[in-house]
């Protein structure tokens, strides 16, 4: 391999992973809205899946079954969690054309 060829192939990963960087920074800021219970409990989370919000109606805080709560607030976070991986793959998808691969520990 040529050297120009060579250093023709790393300006494209630096400007790949400039891209990637980009990617997570703006799919970071993207915020989802996921519910469980018939939108009893809801949370706000965004793409670097953190919680932003979490709502409970009145109703819930009044039961007595402190464990359906407990299950129906799990429940939320984890459908936000899922909810803000398919923004990362779906902006992974655009940086790819479409290709399907992962990167391990990359997100």
């Amino acid at each position: 391999m040529s050297k120009n060829m060579l250093g023709e192939l790393m300006r494209q990963a630096q400007q790949m992973q400039e891209k990637m960087k980009e990617l997570q920074q703006e799919a970071g800021n993207r915020v989802v809205e996921a519910s469980s219970g018939g939108g009893m409990v809801t949370v706000r989370m965004n793409g670097r899946q953190e919680l932003l919000s979490l709502q409970v109606e009145q109703e819930l805080t009044d039961s007595e079954d402190l464990e359906m709560l407990q299950d129906l607030i799990v429940a939320a976070v984890n459908e936000g969690i899922r909810k803000s991986k398919e923004i990362m793959e779906e902006e992974m998808k655009k940086l790819t054309g479409g290709l399907n691969f992962k990167i391990p520990g990359l997100f």
